[in-house]
């Protein structure tokens, strides 16, 4: 497992230079920096396999990134978690460039944490993060479904292709509901969000929710799903489908605020 607990051995692999040293600490000829004092690739399958910049490097760093984003928000790395550059990097059997790169980049879409001397966590959500976070994605996610909503309307009477990836989305959570872990759902559910946003045709609000995409699968993750809010995105869909700006939005609104209130209550016990 890539991540340090708190159990004695963890602390021990924990400390900056150990052997489980994390992003730029670790074993292996590291600088503080985080730049390899070795010529060649950190696996060891030899010299200049990852040029600084290249396609092949940028690919295998946002695989990187996407999986342990996945792994985040499946819990499979908890909150708090540490960590370890080197056995993320053995699990996804990368070198530990791409993964590096990976967990900074993660670091600035906020699931994880630096630590005070070396190494990062998964960030730890309190109450004011989540407030925080809804606050920003309210608006966000109104405008996107009335976006939406609008370009189905001017696109009348062809059917805008993102549609059918909405309706699909839609689908994909209804059947996920029955997953008794919850992971298919959380995907689908997060998944509708993202197809709303693309189906807006606003690239300048996808990249705003793409660096909030990670937060809110975290969360997601962490609350629980009522039947009544997945009804909830069967309305949505319907106001979006029919061209309706104003009902998508009044639709979107209900379900932020009450996922908000969800949230609350399953994270922090709010009444």
């Amino acid at each position: 497992m890539a991540y340090v607990t708190g159990s004695s051995a963890g602390r021990e692999r924990a400390r900056p230079g150990g052997p489980g040293g994390g992003p730029g600490h670790g074993s292996g000829g590291e600088r503080p920096d985080g730049a390899a004092s070795g010529g060649g690739r950190e696996d060891g399958s030899g010299s200049g396999g990852e040029r600084a910049g290249s396609p092949e490097r940028t690919s295998l760093s946002v695989r990187a990134r996407d999986a342990i984003r996945q792994r985040i928000a499946d819990r499979t790395y908890p909150q708090g978690a540490r960590l370890v550059e080197r056995e993320v990097a053995e699990e996804l059997r990368m070198s530990r460039v791409p993964v590096r790169e990976a967990l900074r980049a993660l670091v600035g879409e906020g699931l994880l944490e630096l630590l005070p001397h070396s190494g990062v966590r998964v960030r730890r959500l309190d109450r004011a993060d989540v407030e925080h976070l809804y606050e920003v994605w309210e608006p966000l996610a109104v405008q996107a479904s009335r976006l939406a909503a609008r370009r189905v309307a001017r696109s009348a009477p062809v059917e805008p292709p993102g549609v059918t990836a909405l309706r699909a989305s839609l689908d994909r959570a209804e059947q996920a509901a029955s997953d008794p872990e919850g992971a298919r759902e959380v995907a689908a559910h997060t998944a509708f969000h993202e197809d709303i946003v693309a189906l807006s045709g606003n690239p300048m609000l996808a990249r705003t929710m793409e660096r909030l995409g990670g937060q809110l699968r975290l969360l997601f993750g962490m609350r629980e799903e009522p039947e009544h809010m997945r009804a909830q995105h069967a309305v949505m869909f319907r106001y979006i489908a029919q061209g309706d700006e104003e009902s998508a939005a009044a639709s979107t609104l209900l379900h932020v605020r009450d996922s908000r209130t969800v949230a609350l209550r399953s994270l922090f016990d709010d009444a």
